[in-house]
């Protein structure tokens, strides 16, 4: 949903201002939903594709960080290994249908061979902001795709863990969705809208600075 309200909403602003008379329902769901049987003219999905008879607009890349709090790295000391980390307490998202609680990563620093990490934590939450807030208060650690950062990790007193390992994508990515390949011009628009408003590379991208060189 945190894509729906951060970045999807605006667009949708500047949308119904540009065409008044067009009728806009706007579903928030983390939960998959048939497209195609609830008429549907557009989804936006965040993960891998799945064979389906969907077309696929990629929209953006996927692009993963572990972030911790300085007062749980005070408490708990700054791991350098993938091993260290998983024997910390983790925030782990848990939607019900969705439980993201591994993440793939490299044995050694600077790439190698990549392994599958699962995390421990006593708390499990559904909702991006309130992962994101316990994150802040100390009470774990997290592995988030970077489009959940509302601004930059240094104003939410967060910092980055084990940039100097590779932190596989798992070939995810935004997508938007729809179930004719002649789709309308105004889901066209609306989808070129949406894509100059995250821009290329990601505007959150630059929430991490220096990103572009971590995690390779």
């Amino acid at each position: 949903m945190f894509l729906g309200q951060q970045y999807i909403q605006p667009v949708v602003t500047r949308f119904m201002r540009k065409y008044p008379n067009v009728q806009v329902v706007l579903h928030l769901d983390d939960r998959r939903t048939d497209i195609i049987a609830d008429h549907y003219d557009v989804a936006i999905r965040m993960g891998k594709l799945d064979d389906s008879n969907l077309i696929a607009r990629k929209i953006a890349n996927s692009n993963f960080a572990v972030i911790a709090s300085n007062s749980f790295i005070d408490t708990h000391g700054k791991p350098t290994t993938p091993e260290a980390l998983i024997n910390l307490p983790a925030i782990i998202y848990n939607n019900g249908t969705v439980c993201l609680d591994t993440f793939k990563m490299s044995t050694e620093p600077n790439g190698g061979e990549l392994r599958s990490f699962k995390m421990q934590g006593n708390y499990k939450v559904s909702d991006v902001r309130t992962l994101i807030a316990a994150v802040r208060d100390g009470l774990g650690y997290a592995v988030i795709d970077l489009f959940n950062l509302e601004k930059p990790i240094d104003e939410l007193g967060l910092v980055p863990l084990l940039t100097d390992h590779t932190l596989s994508t798992l070939d995810k990515g935004i997508y938007a969705l729809y179930p004719h390949r002649k789709q309308t011009l105004l889901v066209s628009e609306f989808i070129n809208e949406l894509k100059l408003a995250i821009g290329e590379p990601a505007i959150w991208e630059s929430y991490i600075p220096d990103y572009h060189l971590m995690y390779k």
